[in-house]
C-alpha cells in the first residue's frame, strides 16, 4: 500500500497539483490506510498541531526581515565590501559571488532569496571579466545553498521542533560546516581562474576597502545580533527573529533611507503568502509524520537498516541517500517532515548527536536545492535571469561534487559539527 501513495503522489507532482495538495492527499490518504478507524477531528488536530510550536514563529519573522533588507541597499554594501576586498585576488570575483551569497544567507536564512538579491549584479561583473554564463549561475546557486546551512536557517528552526533539539545549538554547529565548503567553492574558483585565465578584477585602494567596510557595518552586524542575543542568554530563536526584523526596519527606513514606510505593508502581504504555503505544507508534512509514527514505520525501518550491526557512518550515509533523493523532488521542509522521524531515531540508536544529525539533514537540503531535475534554485535562476534551465543545470556538477565531498567529510569526522561545542558552549 505504501507503494501506491508513493506512486500517486509522484504521479500528482507530475501533472503539475501545488505540492500543498499533494501533501494533504498524501496526509489523507495514508490516514485511510493505517488509522480508518480513527475520527476525522484527531487528523485535525494533528494539522493543528504541527504549526502550534512557539518557535515556529521565527520562520515568518526571519522571512519578512530577509524581504526588507533585500529590498533595501543591504544586499548593495555586502556586495561592495565583498568585491573591494575579494574581487583582486586571481578567481576573485568568482571567490566573491561565493563570499557574497554566503553573507547574504547569513543575513537572510534564504536560498531563494540571496540568488534574487545577490545574483544580477555579481553575474554582471563575472561576464564582463570573462566567466561563462553557465560557470557563474552554476556558482550563485550552489552557493546561495549555504543560506541554509548557516544561520538563521528556516531548516534548522523545523528540525528542531520535530526532534525537541534546541534551535540555538544548530545554528552554532552549522557555522563551521558552512565556512568550510566556502573555502571548498573559494580553491576551486582560484583554480579554475588559473587554468582558464580568468582576470582579475580592478584593484581598490586602502580608502576605498574602508569606505566600503563602514557601509557595510550595519549589515554585518545582523548576524551577530542573531547568533549573540541566543547565545548569551537573552533571546530566545524566536525573540532573536523579531529582533533582526525591528534591526532591518531601523536601518533600512532611519539609517540608508532606502525604502519607505508605507512599503513594509507589500514586504509583510509578500510574507505572508510564502509562509502560508510553508505552513500549510507543515501541517501535511506533521499529519504524515504522526501517521508514519503510529503505523510503525521507523521500527520496521530499523531492523532493516541496523540489520548486521552497521557503524554509525554506514547509517549516516543510508540516511544521507534517502535526503538527498527525496530534496531533490520536493520542498527540503517536505522532505524533513516525512523522513526525519523515521531515520532520527535510527541514528540515535547508534549514537549519533541529535545536533550532529540535524546539521547533516540541513546539509542535505542544501545540497537537493541545486541537483536536477527538480533543484529549486536551478529553476529560480533561470526564472530571475531568463536563461533556459540547461543552461544553469549543465554547470553545477563540480558544485554538487564538491558538497558531496563535504557531506562524506563530516560524516567521517562529526568534531567538524560538534567543535562548537568547545569554542562556544552550549547556551
Amino acid at each position: 500500500m505504501e507503494w501506491v501513495i508513493l506512486a500517486i503522489t509522484l504521479a500528482m507532482l507530475l501533472l503539475g497539483f501545488p505540492m500543498m495538495v499533494v501533501m494533504l492527499v498524501a496526509a489523507l490518504a495514508l490516514w485511510m490506510t493505517y488509522l480508518p478507524t480513527t475520527e476525522p477531528s484527531i487528523v485535525i488536530q494533528q494539522l493543528v498541531s504541527s504549526v502550534e510550536p512557539y518557535v515556529l514563529m521565527a520562520i515568518p519573522l526571519f522571512i519578512f526581515a530577509a524581504d526588507i533588507m533585500s529590498a533595501g541597499r543591504t544586499s548593495k554594501y555586502l556586495l561592495d565590501l565583498v568585491q573591494k576586498t575579494i574581487g583582486r585576488m586571481r578567481g576573485g570575483t568568482g571567490i566573491a559571488t561565493a563570499a557574497a551569497a554566503t553573507g547574504f544567507g547569513a543575513v537572510s536564512g534564504s536560498s531563494q532569496a540571496t540568488v534574487a538579491a545577490i545574483g544580477p549584479p555579481m553575474r554582471t561583473e563575472a561576464l564582463r571579466v570573462g566567466y561563462s554564463d553557465s560557470h557563474i549561475l552554476a556558482l550563485l546557486v550552489n552557493a546561495s545553498s549555504l543560506a541554509l546551512l548557516i544561520p538563521p536557517s528556516t531548516v534548522m528552526i523545523y528540525y528542531g521542533t520535530l526532534t525537541s533539539t534546541s534551535v540555538g545549538n544548530l545554528f552554532l554547529a552549522g557555522i563551521i560546516p558552512g565556512i568550510l565548503i566556502f573555502v571548498l567553492f573559494a580553491g576551486y574558483e582560484h583554480v579554475v581562474a588559473r587554468v582558464k585565465g580568468i582576470p582579475t578584477s580592478d584593484t581598490s585602494t586602502a580608502r576605498e576597502k574602508l569606505a566600503a567596510l563602514r557601509r557595510a557595518a550595519l549589515t554585518l552586524g545582523l548576524p551577530v545580533l542573531i547568533l549573540g542575543s541566543i547565545y548569551i542568554g537573552i533571546a530566545t530563536p524566536t525573540e532573536a527573529a523579531a529582533l533582526s526584523v525591528v534591526y532591518a526596519a531601523i536601518v533600512e527606513l532611519g539609517v540608508y533611507r532606502s525604502i519607505r514606510f508605507r512599503d513594509l505593508a507589500e514586504m509583510a502581504a509578500s510574507t505572508a503568502t510564502i509562509t502560508s504555503v510553508i505552513f500549510i505544507l507543515l501541517a501535511a508534512g506533521g499529519a504524515i509524520s504522526w501517521v508514519i509514527s503510529y503505523a510503525q514505520i521507523p521500527q520496521s525501518l530499523a531492523g532493516v537498516v541496523l540489520a548486521g550491526d552497521p557503524s554509525q557512518v554506514v547509517v549516516l550515509l543510508i540516511m544521507s541517500a534517502f535526503f538527498i533523493v527525496a530534496c531533490m523532488f520536493v520542498d527540503a521542509l517536505v522532505a524533513i517532515a516525512i523522513l526525519t522521524p523515521i531515520f532520527f531515531p535510527i541514528a540515535l540508536e547508534v549514537g549519533a548527536d541529535p545536533v550532529y544529525v540535524g546539521i547533516i539533514i540541513t546539509l542535505q537540503a542544501a545540497i537537493g536545492v541545486v541537483t536536477p531535475p527538480f533543484g529549486v534554485n536551478i529553476f529560480t535562476a533561470s526564472a530571475i535571469f531568463r536563461v533556459p534551465y540547461l543552461t544553469v543545470a549543465k554547470g553545477v556538477a563540480p558544485y554538487i561534487a564538491i558538497l558531496l565531498a563535504a557531506n562524506v567529510l563530516i560524516i567521517l569526522v562529526p568534531d567538524i559539527v560538534l567543535a562548537y561545542e568547545y569554542v562556544l558552549p552550549s547556551p
